[in-house]
């Protein structure tokens, strides 16, 4: 994670496996470009893209470039940069459930091991369907691939597992193969740059630490809202739910980076020890409690940007009595000292008003409150507010004296925008997560402990919801901010969803 000089790298060889697919073409490749363009990458690198389906090796480069040409942060590819870059790069069909399939990828590894005279760093990205993980993790053992633990990683897309049973099997089997040290479980939520800086912000500036904790946090609200449906996903959403797809993996990850203790150094697993230890610490829900801890919803169809949506019961390959939330808030403690009895407020859900992903930590009043005249305005509560998107920002919302010849108050933003006077574009979170991935830093990756603690947490909500099918369902329109029983969650501890605009 901390990347200060643009040390070479061992060589290293990328194996894709999921090669011709979405997640290679919009975000794996456009990273690795971009990654060359800054002189991140080793000297000596491959990258061997395999799928079931067969192609050519020129049409496969072809067609990464149209991909890299449109996704990728730095627009366009230049022919130049590109013909040197896809230089490294090659095509191997393989029908991954196949073990005999994989005894090409070992003459491949052996013909660039002669021609660097150098042992590559091999690194085995999984850019599939979960169900074949555990297959192409067997599937290298059988074929006896590399698998040192100095060299050696596989990267594992999200989700880890659909409960807490199948991540504890997910993480039996690939244990048996890998050690904990070469998986990296990757969440693209703690690449990005705000994210990052979260733990910099914190622990690198002395006015901030003393002010983080129970005595001066009154609740925190952790907000991700999407104004896009489900995408088509009709088939994977409707066994998954919002619950699962991001509230076990994206904003349990925010909460454990906000209310993490101060890890000793940054060595990778005292900052994951720090993260589970917070998951650890988390209050469990128990089933009779679940109706006032939690809320959930399902988006009716509605108007978006002018344009006619469809409700999520009318979506493709959605059951139209589906029983499934596209909403989900849920009311959390984090039992120890730093955090007893500050209420953690994490809400997300799609087909709502605005995109946006922010963290706001609301500090307590202030304990006299001098500006007791309507016409002074009585001091607002101090918020600080970390917006991930749309906007990258970090804001302090204070109170400040209106100009003039009278004390009248107003609330005033400090800011640090990512956005503002900066040379150059912030990089991908596939960028930060890859270049880790190469250097084998797994600071910002999940450990399978962290995993089943997060499952652990939200199984009684998952359980209690598939058993007692919600009868209001669809219970909010496209174009809101979500269900009155969200609203109702927060108001009865006094306090509101905070909505863009009120965070700018």
């Amino acid at each position: 994670m901390l990347k200060t000089s643009k040390k070479k790298s061992d060589p290293t060889i990328f194996i894709i496996f999921g090669g011709t697919g979405d997640l290679t073409k919009r975000k794996i490749m456009p990273a690795l470009y971009n990654l060359f363009l800054n002189k991140w990458l080793p000297e000596n690198f491959a990258i061997i893209g395999t799928s079931s389906t067969k192609t050519n090796v020129q049409k496969y480069i072809d067609d990464l470039q149209s991909a890299v040409d449109e996704f990728s942060r730095n627009g366009k590819t230049n022919e130049e940069d590109w013909k040197r870059f896809s230089a490294n790069i090659t095509f191997q069909d393989a029908d991954v459930t196949d073990s005999a399939a994989f005894k090409p990828f070992a003459k491949l590894i052996d013909q660039y091991k002669k021609e660097w005279q150098k042992t590559p760093s091999i690194i085995y990205y999984c850019a599939v369907a979960p169900r074949f993980f555990c297959t192409i993790a067997e599937n290298i053992s059988k074929a006896k691939l590399e698998n040192d633990p100095k060299t050696t990683r596989i990267i594992i897309e999200k989700p880890f597992g659909i409960d807490l049973e199948s991540a504890r099997e997910l993480n039996k089997k690939l244990l048996g193969i890998f050690a904990e040290t070469q998986i990296y479980r990757i969440d693209h939520y703690l690449g990005k740059e705000v994210v990052q800086n979260i733990m910099a912000f914190r622990f690198a500036n002395s006015i901030m630490e003393p002010l983080w904790n129970r005595n001066h946090v009154e609740h925190v609200q952790i907000s991700v809202t999407e104004q896009i449906g489900i995408e088509g996903r009709g088939n994977y959403f409707e066994h998954a739910g919002i619950l699962r797809d991001m509230i076990q993996n994206h904003l349990l990850q925010l909460l454990c980076i906000i209310s993490m203790e101060p890890p000793i150094n940054f060595n990778a697993d005292e900052v994951r020890d720090r993260k589970v230890d917070v998951l650890k610490a988390m209050r469990k829900i128990e089933t009779g409690k679940v109706e006032t801890m939690s809320a959930r919803g399902q988006y009716s169809s509605g108007w978006i940007e002018g344009k006619e949506v469809l409700g999520y019961r009318e979506e493709k390959n959605v059951d139209p009595d589906s029983n499934t939330e596209t909403y989900a808030a849920l009311k959390l403690y984090v039992d120890n000292w730093r955090w007893q009895g500050v209420p953690f407020y994490l809400r997300t859900g799609k087909r709502l008003f605005k995109s946006a992903s922010t963290i706001t930590l609301q500090f307590r009043e202030i304990p006299h409150n001098i500006f007791l005249s309507e016409e002074s305005g009585a001091p607002k509560q101090n918020r600080l507010v970390i917006s991930i998107q749309p906007d990258m920002a970090i804001r302090f919302q204070l109170q400040s004296k209106v100009p003039g010849l009278e004390m009248n108050l107003n609330t005033v933003d400090v800011v640090f925008d990512y956005s503002a006077g900066k040379k150059t574009d912030s990089p991908e979170a596939y960028e930060t997560l890859l270049l880790d991935a190469i250097t084998g830093d797994q600071t910002l990756f999940m450990r399978a402990d962290q995993v089943e603690a997060a499952w652990e947490l939200i199984m009684p909500i998952l359980n209690y919801w598939e058993k007692n099918k919600e009868q209001n369902f669809p219970n909010y329109s496209a174009d809101s901010w979500g269900p009155e029983n969200a609203e109702a969650l927060i108001a009865k501890d006094g306090y509101h969803w905070f909505n863009l605009p009120d965070n700018k």
